[in-house]
């Protein structure tokens, strides 16, 4: 899979999880992408290995625009 298609079904999946009512809880980067921890208001909790930069720049968005 390219680079480009896989950041469109990172970009996919934070965007459902949104869409199902849940937030960005933490964020653990390593050498590998980043682990997005998401949390739903009945503390239902799902991961997602993000791996590509265009990934971690759109999650980081997020976190920035529901911050102000």
């Amino acid at each position: 899979m390219s680079d480009h298609q896989e950041f469109l079904a990172e970009r996919d999946h934070i965007d459902v999880l949104i869409d199902q009512g849940y937030k960005i809880k933490s964020v653990q980067e390593n050498l590998s992408g980043a682990f997005v921890a998401f949390e739903n208001k009945n503390k239902d909790t799902k991961t997602l290995h993000v791996k590509t930069a265009n990934g971690r720049k759109y999650f980081s968005n997020i976190i920035v625009l529901k911050n102000n």
